[in-house]
């Protein structure tokens, strides 16, 4: 009997923000091509995933059920789902993959409802482990799978990590899911944007990436034909007119970019990408020339700090002057900066903090335009990050000066506090006035430059906003705002930390 996989996202946003899960439709598309079947399901789409899993495990036989898992709020939802699961089909395999596994495997084999993890990219590990699982494989033969980690005899066992791979992709299987077209939502790039993966993996090993732990600085761009066939699919098939592209890193080496740039300058669809300062700054005038043409309207640029010491700390490779050049350059060339930077880092949390909000204050004299976002700083635990770099990293303390202990279970790392750590919105170490220091800046700063990305908030509602907030920030009085938090209300004023595009 061919090998058959029940493929779960579990719930992380709203129907209304949906976009097609990439991460399930490329495993399904890697299955395809060895020959094995599966099935999706979108918690993002369905009114009650668990019970929807259920039915799919008691309508056909299942290898085993496979969860993707993200860090945050996704954690609670993947819960959920493995328990309903093995509560109705307890000889069905439970394997969870995806960042969370990744990142915490210890603390995610805790869990009587995990049997395995998929660690790192998962297509050719869990084809593997699907292919053992339907022969009976034993302990011997699971010792030999790259990026698996599984509960053997005396406790958790981890095989050591999967070699990055940046081979050919089959193409993405739209048709297993329910309602393609349903996927495309309207952003500020037009009716119908669609989600779309081009290049994989970063060159770059910042030390407080999740995107850095899994691919250890491995990186593959598309060949261009690839590309120009995917979009012309997504575009010509469902109607999409813009593309939102989810690469962690699209530009890379230029010499390695411009068949793509000639690709989507052919195509002229508006988009939004992941860059770095230092790659925008060093493109040639052709390149930009292919940019303007393309319609990139956004760049989404991790600034950080304009601490140059804190940037070497972290690996970032960039320094604070590259994001004032970035951010001119931006304004010449037509394409909105969007910058994101964090604060409150455990060394001098308050003292970084306001001089990254001077330093904000900075660039937006540079571009008004420029759209910023402000996280919180909140590093990876040490033991995930890369060997070779685990001793230069500092011990991590709470407030109290207490060592911080991480969670060791998947029903901790639900706890709110770590929900909001995963999510860069709080850390352990912030007192509770500069909590609402961090809280009060936001809220002038977004109010004084609503996003642009807010497609539903109508003009006027905007221009009063900027009104109401115009004095705050002009004078850096940001204290209790509260005729600010409460129009944000009223308005609904989107908040792009939460919902981006």
């Amino acid at each position: 009997m061919t090998a058959r996989v029940l493929l779960v996202n579990p719930r992380i946003t709203s129907r209304r923000r949906a976009r097609h899960p990439l991460s399930l439709l490329t495993l399904a598309g890697a299955l395809k091509a060895q020959g094995l079947e599966s099935v999706l399901i979108d918690g993002n789409t369905e009114a009650d995933a668990p019970a929807a899993v259920v039915r799919a495990l008691r309508e056909a036989p299942s290898t085993a059920l496979g969860v993707s898992v993200m860090g945050g709020p996704q954690v609670a939802t993947a819960i959920e789902i493995s328990r309903a699961a093995r509560a109705a089909a307890p000889q069905v395999p439970i394997i969870w993959g995806g960042y969370f596994p990744t990142l915490y495997p210890d603390a995610a084999l805790n869990a009587p409802y995990v049997d395995y993890l998929v660690r790192g990219q998962g297509e050719a590990t869990l084809g593997q482990l699907l292919q053992a699982l339907s022969a009976g494989a034993d302990a011997t033969q699971l010792a030999h799978m790259d990026g698996l980690s599984w509960r053997g005899p005396a406790g958790p066992v981890h095989n050591r990590r999967r070699a990055f791979t940046g081979g050919p992709r089959p193409p993405l299987p739209y048709e297993t899911l329910r309602d393609p077209r349903s996927y495309l939502v309207r952003t500020f790039m037009g009716a119908r944007t669609a989600a779309y993966e081009a290049a994989l993996g970063c060159r770059f090993r910042c030390t407080f990436c999740g995107v850095a732990a899994l691919f250890e600085g491995g990186t593959a761009l598309p060949p261009p034909e690839r590309l120009e066939r995917d979009l012309r699919y997504l575009r010509d098939r469902f109607g999409a007119d813009s593309i939102q592209f989810y690469d962690h890193n699209f530009f890379d080496r230029e010499v390695d970019m411009l068949p793509l740039l000639e690709v989507l300058a052919r195509l002229e669809l508006p988009w939004w990408c992941y860059a770095r300062a230092d790659a925008l700054l060093g493109l040639s005038q052709r390149a930009w020339s292919l940019v303007r043409r393309s319609r990139l309207r956004m760049a989404y640029i991790g600034a950080e700090t304009p601490n140059d010491r804190m940037l070497r700390a972290i690996r970032k490779g960039t320094r604070a002057d590259q994001t004032l050049e970035v951010a001119e350059l931006c304004r010449r060339q037509g394409v909105i900066p969007e910058l994101s930077f964090m604060v409150a880092p455990p060394e001098d949390p308050e003292g970084e903090t306001e001089r990254t909000f001077d330093f904000i204050r900075q660039v937006k004299r540079v571009n008004p335009a420029a759209e910023i976002i402000v996280y919180v700083y909140t590093p990876l635990p040490p033991e995930s990050l890369p060997v070779a770099v685990r001793g230069r990293v500092p011990p991590l303390r709470e407030l109290d000066g207490a060592p911080l202990r991480f969670p060791r279970t998947p029903e901790e790392w639900t706890d709110r506090r770590w929900v909001q750590y995963a999510c860069h919105a709080d850390a352990p170490w912030i007192s509770e006035s500069l909590r609402r220091r961090i809280r009060d800046f936001v809220t002038v700063l977004h109010c004084r430059f609503p996003t642009l990305q807010d497609t539903r908030s109508p003009p006027w509602a905007k221009s009063a906003l900027r009104l109401a907030a115009g004095w705050r920030y002009r004078t850096g009085i940001y204290g209790r705002p509260w005729e600010l938090e409460v129009s944000k209300r009223l308005v609904r004023l989107m908040d792009p930390r939460v919902s981006s595009l």
